[in-house]
């Protein structure tokens, strides 16, 4: 059975925008949670290459459906996906790492520092400007940042060996390399399509996670093979849901349902994994949500002040 498409696409469908993107988060927890179960078999380089490579075939046939496997896969600066793919290949492999090494809404919640970045790095590298209201939800962001990393940063001799005090500075790390990604995809829009984006990045993610080779692959038991298969293929359904979701609503409407996710995975977290989120996380990682929240709201207020200037424009004398 097929789905039906509506008689009629109006410029923009927000509830199935939000739907779209709600999917997306739910399949992207689902599949953190399928690397952070393998995390004891399969090293990071591993599974950034299992989660790629088993995205093209969901990409491939995405393409094939929408009959854009000729025109998406154009590239007009094939050394724009390289780089995006390298930065983006980082920030996805140390990441993975903090799976292994820390509470996965613990992991989440450090990741929502990537959007206060992309501010930042915006500023430094696109020349956008940055006026009082964002400059102050960033720093509210970044003090979320640092209550969700204080106390593994905190030197206890009685914890010193248990990784956590890593897993909170690889995690970090991923979301700055996750932010400078998002600045490159900003810049890259201007001349390279979604879906050239979207497969180039799996592709070059695949190829750079094959120079991980002499850091101890490891040949995975049937069950982990399984589910990093099924990590992949759920990573390109999720990648192709939260493209999607973008076409049928405006970014600033969708945005914030990211935040869902933080939910998801404390409860996948705790019914799963048996890890009960701290207090210092919950209130680090409600300062970050609140300030993303406000830099989306902004941004959609100041976009409809533009809006609205371009529309009384011309009847202006």
């Amino acid at each position: 059975m097929t789905e039906r498409a509506p008689p009629t696409l109006s410029p923009t469908s927000p509830l199935r925008g939000i739907g779209l993107k709600i999917a997306s988060v739910c399949i992207f927890v689902a599949m953190s949670a399928l690397i952070k179960a393998t995390s004891e078999v399969v090293p990071p380089g591993q599974a950034v290459f299992f989660r790629s490579f088993f995205a093209l075939p969901v990409i491939f046939g995405w393409l094939a459906l929408r009959h854009e496997l000729h025109t998406g896969l154009k590239t007009k600066d094939p050394m724009a996906h390289v780089w995006r793919g390298l930065v983006g290949a980082s920030a996805m492999g140390l990441s993975f790492t903090g799976l292994g090494l820390l509470p996965l809404p613990e992991v989440t919640a450090i990741g929502y520092a990537a959007p206060i970045l992309v501010v930042i790095f915006a500023a430094m590298f696109l020349g956008e400007q940055v006026r009082l209201f964002r400059l102050s939800m960033v720093v509210l962001g970044l003090a979320g940042v640092l209550v969700v990393l204080s106390p593994r940063l905190a030197v206890d001799p009685a914890t010193a060996g248990s990784g956590e005090t890593l897993g909170a500075v690889v995690v970090l790390l991923a979301a700055v390399c996750a932010a400078l990604a998002q600045v490159f995809v900003r810049k890259m829009v201007h001349t390279e399509s979604t879906s050239a984006i979207v497969f180039y990045f799996s592709l070059t993610a695949s190829a750079l996670s094959l120079l991980t080779l002499p850091w101890g692959w490891a040949w995975p038991p049937a069950w982990a093979f399984a589910l990093l298969v099924l990590a992949g293929l759920m990573g390109g359904v999720g990648q192709i849901l939260l493209t999607s979701s973008y076409r049928h609503a405006d970014a600033s409407l969708i945005a914030p349902f990211e935040y869902t996710s933080m939910l998801l995975a404390i409860i996948v977290g705790y019914t799963v994994f048996s890890e009960v989120p701290t207090r210092s996380m919950l209130i680090g990682a409600g300062m970050i949500v609140v300030a993303g929240v406000l830099i989306i709201w902004r941004e959609r207020q100041l976009g409809l002040e533009r809006a609205r200037q371009r529309k009384a424009g011309p009847t202006q004398p």
